[in-house]
């Protein structure tokens, strides 16, 4: 009959019993058994870490006076091989003086239980241990829900939150990496900004709402086309995009920039108060270098926007190459 009930929380512990007196081990196992958790047993030190490396025990509760080597060396073992875990250690043995305790703690025990040990207090301090690994358990799930919504947090805090582009940090960040790989690869790198042209027209004259709705065309259509893994696209502010386009040289990119603006005459969305046509378009800048190590992605961006105004002075609705 037991004396302590066991909440339903409380699960099985899987336990390795450590001692090399049979009939100890043997009623010791007899008793884990009888209140429901699992046993392995061994009967020397080497023994029990052969066991604890093959099945990973929930519980260790080891003699400390074993021939040859000692309870003290198997649990020195057990805590270099864990590697970030935790198996909580119960030694147990006839020898409960203060020294004997602080010699197991140092070794990496857990707890000193004293020999022959009852078996209210071993029922006692299997459910202590059975709450701690709940605890631990709970700490973990925790800890891996925090470490999910911050990464979530993060990818949340480099898009923008109409297009679901990059922002303006996504874009510091993939240009900087991009530059970089292009700069150890000695590959060319390639930047389109691109400005829906006579956007504040489109807003005047179809309100907020259809701006927005525009927006968000222009980006999924500059998503279709950049497609490749390494590329990428972000709302650069207001109606502005660009486009890092690694590993393309000048003539790709202006392959692409012919692409684009294709593909805003055969996907049209009409904007009533354009002088350049009847349907949306975009002016854009192109640069492409390959970068050595003064090169900064401030300065693609300046060159970018120097082709864009240049595409702008020339009457809109085009890409200039720079």
């Amino acid at each position: 009959m037991h004396l302590i009930s066991s909440p339903d929380y409380l699960t099985p512990l899987r336990v390795l019993v450590v001692d090399d007196d049979e009939a100890v081990r043997g009623t010791l196992a007899y008793q884990l058994d009888r209140l429901g958790h699992r046993v392995l047993e061994a009967g020397d030190a080497r023994w029990a870490l052969e066991l604890f490396e093959r099945h990973r025990p929930e519980l260790i509760l080891s003699d400390v006076d074993m021939p040859e080597l000692d309870g003290y060396w198997f649990a020195r073992q057990v805590r270099e091989r864990e590697q970030g875990d935790w198996t909580p250690i119960i030694f147990l043995s006839a020898l409960n003086d203060a020294t004997n305790v602080a010699e197991g703690i140092a070794a990496g025990g857990d707890d000193y239980l004293a020999k022959p040990l009852h078996p209210v207090v071993l029922e006692a301090k299997l459910h202590a241990m059975q709450r701690l690994r709940g605890m631990r358990d709970q700490l973990v799930r925790l800890s891996g829900e925090l470490q999910q919504a911050n990464a979530e947090l993060q990818r949340q805090a480099r898009l923008d939150g109409l297009t679901g582009l990059l922002n303006r940090r996504g874009l510091d960040e993939a240009l900087q990496a991009a530059l970089e790989q292009a700069r150890r690869q000695h590959t060319p790198l390639s930047l389109m900004l691109c400005d829906v042209d006579h956007f504040k027209r489109y807003n005047d004259a179809l309100g907020h709402q259809a701006g927005d709705d525009c927006l968000r065309h222009v980006a999924a259509v500059l998503g279709q086309l950049a497609r490749r893994p390494s590329d990428a696209v972000a709302r650069y502010g207001g109606e502005e995009f660009v486009l890092v386009l690694p590993d393309t040289p000048r003539a790709g990119a202006q392959t692409l920039a012919r692409t684009l603006s294709r593909l805003f005459e055969t996907h049209a969305m009409a904007h009533p108060d354009s002088e350049i046509a009847p349907h949306v378009t975009l002016s854009g800048g192109v640069t492409t270098v390959i970068p050595d190590q003064a090169t900064t992605p401030a300065q693609l961006l300046s060159q970018a926007d120097e082709a864009l105004y240049r595409a702008k002075s020339q009457g809109r609705n085009r890409f200039v190459s720079l």
